[in-house]
């Protein structure tokens, strides 16, 4: 018997996404465990799998539509079945045939402003509420405004584009007097043009980049960052990682993974800092999860490597890898970006020495990891030049006393300059 095919619960707190893509076309059979369809939400894509067999009677909304969660996004049926009456099938179950469902329906219309369509025939300016509030409030004609929404709609920055450009030229006169001469001088040119508008290109915010600005701003708002740095010689911690990769035969283990698992092994060492901050208690934790910034070609991404305290070093160095590819590929699931106490990120590959780090809520602390540097230290009451990693660790002050978060720096500084702990 066909039924509707709904949008899953795709994580905690996610309510839209997009329908981004059908790999089975209308009619198609298909195979329980199929892909059936795809969404995207502001940080993954999630594939929806087919329960059991059957075959797509009708999609009730198109490739690049917003979807929201429990909203009928298809008509599937079992094997072999017909679709000979299927507008009644729809009717049946509540679908107007011909009627975008709720969350897939475009913006209403501009009222009363038609525009010429490609035939001449009068057409509508599809265009958000808050762009029309916005529109009318600056006096703008929505026809005169280019879309750049989905189908051309006109999105508020689309507005607040139009609305700077017309400031711009309300400032600047077409044509500027020049003062009066003084008789037998010279004249100076009748006018002096306008200046063009600097030349740029604007990239439209993609979900996730949506996403990383809502979450850090959030996190600046709401949490009391304090911030300690450490300064760690790193020669033992290199050469442990050149006996690791020496005649490897598998992944091949990098200087972040050594530096994962001295994290959590200092959260075992300081189980203060293994904690999150919640409205109604801090949650403290037995295991060590650690979340890990990937910088992807769709935005920065922070997966979260579980157990890691109990997890050996190419374990963590595959699990790396592999979700630095799924990241690349837009694969990650809802659940590999949920928990962790602390996130590790590293800009050490681009040459940055020393930064610092916003925490990514609700976790209670991230670690900003610097570049290998040669450097001045003092070994056996000599100088000598050594090679130094620099880190600074932001942490929540709610959730994590200053004296805890540097009794937890000295531990870690110590863990890098003894590494040989970490693989016990």
């Amino acid at each position: 018997m066909a039924h509707l095919l709904r949008v899953p619960e795709i994580a905690a707190g996610t309510t839209e996404a997009v329908l981004a893509t059908w790999p089975v076309p209308e009619n198609s059979p298909y195979s329980a465990t199929d892909v059936i369809a795809t969404v995207e939400t502001a940080k993954a894509v999630i594939d929806i799998e087919a329960e059991e067999n059957g075959v797509i009677l009708r999609r009730l909304v198109p490739e690049g539509a917003d979807v929201s969660v429990g909203q009928a996004i298809a008509l599937i049926g079992a094997p072999g079945e017909s679709a000979d009456n299927i507008e009644d099938e729809l009717r049946a179950q509540g679908i107007t045939p011909g009627v975008p469902t709720a969350a897939a329906r475009p913006a209403p219309a501009e009222a009363g402003l038609p525009a010429a369509s490609v035939d001449g025939a009068p057409d509508r300016t599809f265009i958000s509420p808050i762009a029309r509030r916005l529109a009318r409030a600056a006096d703008l004609d929505p026809r005169d405004i280019s879309g750049t929404g989905p189908n051309g709609r006109i999105m508020r920055r689309d507005v607040e584009r139009a609305a700077r450009t017309v400031a711009y030229l309300a400032e600047v006169p077409t044509q500027v007097s020049p003062p009066a001469q003084p008789q037998g001088e010279p004249e100076s040119p009748a006018a002096v043009t306008r200046p063009e508008p600097a030349d740029y290109r604007e990239v439209p915010h993609s979900r996730i980049r949506q996403a990383i600005a809502s979450r850090l701003t959030e996190s600046k708002q709401t949490i009391p960052h304090f911030y300690l740095s450490g300064s760690a010689r790193v020669g033992k911690l290199l050469r442990l990682r050149a006996e690791l990769n020496e005649g490897a035969r598998g992944v091949r283990i990098s200087l972040n993974d050594l530096v994962i698992k001295a994290v959590a092994h200092t959260h075992q060492l300081v189980p203060a800092m293994n904690v999150v901050w919640t409205p109604d208690a801090v949650r403290s934790f037995t295991s060590v999860d650690v979340g890990v910034a990937i910088a992807s070609p769709r935005g920065l991404v922070t997966p979260v490597l579980r157990s890691v305290d109990r997890s050996g070093i190419a374990v963590i160095a595959t699990a790396v890898k592999d979700l630095a590819e799924r990241a690349g590929a837009g694969r990650l699931t809802p659940r590999e970006l949920e928990g962790g106490t602390t996130t590790v990120t590293n800009l050490g590959m681009f040459g940055t020495e020393s930064f610092a780090a916003i925490v990514n809520p609700p976790q209670a602390s991230i670690l900003a990891v610097g570049a290998v540097h040669r450097a001045p230290v003092v070994k056996n009451d000599k100088l000598a030049v050594g090679s130094v990693m620099e880190v600074t660790l932001s942490v929540d002050h709610r959730a994590v006393d200053g004296s805890a978060a540097a009794e937890w720096m000295r531990a870690f500084v110590s863990v890098l300059q003894h590494p040989a702990q970490i693989l016990l």
